[in-house]
């Protein structure tokens, strides 16, 4: 017996893909919107609730579309109630996203790509190296899926900060948001990237912008380089001079993420060359102490409380506005730079990637 035609899979796509890939199967164009609405304003994803079409066509969508969520692989709750969840793709790929709750505040950390090529000497992902580009749909059906697993509130935070670099899978990216919008607003979704410069370009040409944050890391070109091999395609004169030109809506800044590395970046000393960097950038900086992680280099480890808080008031003192990141998470390795693929570290030892093993040249 033949097998069955595969069925055409909708989710994460724009109204007008949407209508294009129902036509054959509607008799009005409307009900493309119908559709449409149901998924993306009510987050419907079985065909046989959305009651406002007629039963015979509803048993059509069924038969000839799919709008299918990633399977849940494994979900892992830590102790101050992050919840980090190891989603598998129709393809066997894998990717973690991260639901984070904070007093009133609820933020959703997503993936944009399975794996990473970018290598960021900090960063678990990159250690594991690079996978592909996530659809549209696998990116949207993140958000979905747990919405519905975690009764998330009508207003949340979503944040790409997930496995992956956003800005080298931008068309898929915005597409997804261009569905989430429905629901969220851009005002409410970040952006992180380790500084593509091409992609913040591209970025600041969207209609409706998300806010943007920077993956810096050090003040200069050296230490960057070693933390950051994107560094080397895409130095700090490039990056400043993109940020600069990036169009921002009056009261909103780009975020700076800066990773604190004890006796490598977090003197202040440090802080001045920052803010010297940063001098005139509509900005804030996010402070985040390393989360320790065994396949990192061992040299790596997060300063001091006092020097955290030293490095965050000079930064003050210059007149940047600075908050530190609160480890959150980490019991389940859902902290920052601790996203794998798969919810456990593995056992035994583990080679490490070469070159990272010795702190680099520039550190103190």
């Amino acid at each position: 017996m033949p097998a069955a035609p595969a069925r055409t899979e909708l989710l994460g796509l724009p109204l007008e893909q949407l209508a294009a890939a129902l036509a054959p199967a509607i008799d009005r164009p409307f009900r493309a919107r119908q559709v449409y609405d149901a998924i993306y304003r009510r987050g419907e994803i079985d065909f046989a609730a959305m009651t406002d079409l007629s039963a015979a066509l509803r048993a059509r969508l069924a038969a000839d579309f799919s709008l299918a969520l990633p399977e849940v692989a494994e979900r892992q709750a830590a102790a101050d109630g992050t919840t980090k969840f190891l989603l598998r793709l129709a393809d066997g790929a894998s990717i973690e996203a991260v639901d984070i709750p904070d007093r009133r505040r609820r933020t959703l950390c997503i993936s944009s790509q399975a794996g990473c090529g970018l290598a960021c000497a900090f960063c678990v992902t990159g250690f594991w190296g690079a996978g592909r580009n996530l659809r549209p749909g696998e990116i949207v059906g993140q958000v979905l899926l747990i919405q519905r697993l975690q009764q998330l509130p009508e207003t949340f935070n979503l944040v790409f900060m997930g496995m992956g670099e956003p800005l080298m899978n931008l068309a898929a990216v915005g597409d997804a948001l261009a569905v989430l919008g429905e629901r969220i607003s851009p005002r409410r979704v970040t952006i992180s990237t380790a500084g593509v410069v091409p992609g913040i370009a591209a970025l600041g040409k969207w209609p409706k912008r998300p806010n943007l944050a920077i993956s810096l890391h050090a003040p200069d070109d050296e230490r960057r380089s070693a933390l950051m091999p994107i560094n080397r395609v895409y130095p700090l004169t490039d990056l400043m001079a993109a940020l600069r030109a990036y169009p921002l809506e009056p009261r909103r800044r780009i975020t700076i993420e800066y990773l604190l590395l004890a006796g490598f970046n977090d003197a202040t000393r440090d802080a001045d060359a920052l803010a010297r960097l940063l001098r005139g950038l509509p900005s804030k900086v996010n402070l985040i102490p390393f989360n320790a992680d065994p396949v990192l280099p061992a040299w790596m480890e997060p300063p001091a409380d006092a020097a955290v808080d030293a490095f965050r008031d000079r930064l003050a003192r210059h007149g940047l506005t600075a908050t530190v990141r609160r480890r959150r998470g980490h019991d389940v390795a859902a902290a920052c730079g601790q996203l794998r693929a798969f919810a456990r570290a593995p056992r035994g030892p583990i080679a490490r990637r070469a070159g990272t093993t010795g702190k680099p040249a520039g550190s103190r």
